[in-house]
């Protein structure tokens, strides 16, 4: 992966203890120091924690999740050589793609979009620092538990860390998409601003996470940009992209992000609604 620092997760899918366990344990790393911390890793492991990693800060990276092994022979026909491959559980994988340069967070969440679009994979796992499996460690999903009882360990397939043959012209389209959109968001914005009604719907998730009145809680403001955006027309998917734009993963595995979204933006449009019974 050639990345200086990496960001480890040990996220557990359920606790028996309650909620003084907490459901991921964040580490920073360098190699050095993940190696040096795998009979920690493999303890937790045991303990029924998954292992997961990703490069910290923006990077030059894609992972693209839940890929059968034909989506990963028509990568490799296609120009798009996965930099590792790991395969997750018996005949799934994911593939990191290396670009060959550090993405902005918008256009590494669109290009990995993309790739999971071209190449069958999960689109709600596509964007630019989401947590792969780290190879090595036990898959402790219950479905995937064996009838002896065990669960089947996270394998590496492959680790050559090249550089795809695509990479400079499909990153290229990409981000020329991404800066179209930028635009029209922009001209939108601004066509907005000069409503009196929509005064002020330029403001961002971010201008919401650094008021105080929310004293930094997460869920406030995600209910509260999202009540805010789609009372002046914004988009569900939009509202959905921003909130996604902090990491969730302290809410759970992938599904429970999703899932976590998803009831966010419903009960901001039940609000909203009440609001509009109540004028």
């Amino acid at each position: 992966m050639k990345s200086d620092v990496f960001e480890v997760g040990l996220f557990r899918m359920s606790s028996e203890s309650g909620d003084h366990d907490a459901a991921m344990l964040p580490r920073a790393w360098d190699a050095e120091t993940l190696l040096r911390s795998i009979a920690w890793l493999r303890l937790e492991n045991l303990r029924g924690r998954n292992i997961y990693i990703r490069p910290q800060g923006e990077h030059h990276l894609s992972l693209v999740d839940d890929l059968s092994r034909s989506a990963i022979e028509r990568m490799k026909a296609e120009g798009f050589d996965p930099a590792a491959i790991v395969e997750t559980s018996p005949q799934n994988f994911q593939a990191w793609l290396n670009h060959g340069e550090r993405l902005t967070k918008d256009v590494g969440s669109a290009v990995a979009r993309a790739l999971a679009t071209r190449f069958e994979g999960d689109t709600k796992a596509a964007d630019w620092r989401h947590f792969g499996r780290l190879a090595g460690f036990t898959n402790q999903k219950e479905k995937h538990r064996q009838p002896n009882g065990l669960f089947p360990f996270v394998r590496l397939v492959e680790s050559t860390g090249v550089v795809y043959r695509e990479a400079g012209k499909f990153v290229a389209t990409v981000r020329e998409q991404c800066e179209r959109e930028q635009d029209a968001r922009r001209r939108r914005d601004s066509a907005h601003a000069r409503l009196p009604v929509n005064r002020g719907a330029d403001k961002s998730i971010e201008s919401f996470r650094q008021n105080p009145t929310y004293g930094g809680d997460g869920t406030r403001v995600d209910l509260a940009y999202a009540l805010y955006a789609l009372s002046r027309g914004v988009s569900e998917e939009e509202v959905g992209a921003a909130i996604r734009s902090r990491d969730l993963s302290h809410k759970g595995n992938e599904r429970r992000q999703e899932d976590y979204v998803e009831r966010t933006i419903r009960k901001a449009l039940a609000l909203k609604q009440s609001q509009s019974r109540g004028r």
